[in-house]
């Protein structure tokens, strides 16, 4: 009697949704202190204020400058720098620390080179103060578009291939790089607002600022699963994202502390 062969369908691997929402809170609140605290209010702090106000949307102090303005994104960048370096060591670590890894990477680069264009396009936030005064202003805004153009792109192909590579997802499985992706992008859009409402600043920045950094600069989210380079494979077998009960707890106990006390916004000294 002959033998049969039976062909084995692979099965993707699943991922819990509240699980990758937690590490996604985490990585977004990561990319938020460090834009506005360390990128904003430490260099205010060590260059000239004496004191001032941080919030989740905005640091507001007597003292301003273009290093201060510049600050936000070239700690995003910085820090992009880190954790890729991380993430490209940390292949023996456990598949929801190389998301939280790769999904902090995201955050930091996508508002690092998306800050240029807003800056550009709408001559409001970081950069416009950076160039404001400069001669050929138009240009100094051209520049921005096109800086931000070129280096968004290569942040998009980093993080996409980072996702293949390191986190494990074929480029093929694309149920789960659109959950891997759409989750974390509107996890951060939704929290980052629920807290700037709460700001003591001014209302208006919710949309003058917290929705074009998250909403707009971390859109690539969206369509990045599109522009993973072929021949781009996993490094290790793919696994899910298991359901993790101490990061969902650290998630939502940390997203209320930044919610309600610096969404709130918290007094800073020297």
């Amino acid at each position: 009697m002959g033998s049969v062969a039976i062909n084995s369908v692979p099965v993707q691997a699943s991922d819990d949704v509240p699980t990758v929402c937690a590490i996604s809170l985490l990585a977004a609140m990561l990319a938020n202190v460090l834009h506005e605290g360390l990128g904003h209010a430490a260099t205010a702090l060590l260059t000239g204020t004496k004191s001032g106000v941080l919030t989740t949307v905005a640091w507001s102090s007597d003292f301003d400058s273009r290093l201060v303005a510049a600050g936000g994104t070239l700690a995003n960048l910085a820090a992009g720098m880190v954790f890729w370096f991380a993430l490209r060591s940390a292949r023996g670590a456990s598949v929801r620390w190389r998301f939280f890894l790769l999904t902090s990477l995201a955050f930091k680069v996508f508002v690092g080179t998306g800050y240029f264009f807003l800056s550009g396009v709408t001559n409001f936030g970081d950069w416009a103060d950076v160039i404001a005064g400069l001669r050929a202003h138009w240009l100094w805004r051209a520049l921005l578009v096109i800086v931000r153009m070129a280096s968004y792109f290569g942040a998009v192909l980093v993080v996409g291939m980072g996702l293949v590579r390191y986190v494990g997802v074929p480029r093929n499985e694309f149920r789960r790089l659109r959950r891997l992706t759409l989750i974390p992008y509107f996890s951060a859009v939704l929290l980052v607002c629920a807290a700037g409402l709460l700001n003591s600043i001014g209302i208006q920045l919710v949309w003058q600022s917290a929705l074009p950094a998250t909403a707009g600069a971390k859109s690539g989210l969206l369509w990045l699963r599109y522009y993973i380079p072929k021949g781009t494979v996993p490094e290790k077998r793919p696994h899910g994202i298991d359901r993790s009960y101490v990061w969902i707890t650290v998630a939502v106990t940390l997203s209320l502390v930044f919610v309600f006390v610096l969404g709130r916004g918290i007094v800073l000294r020297r």
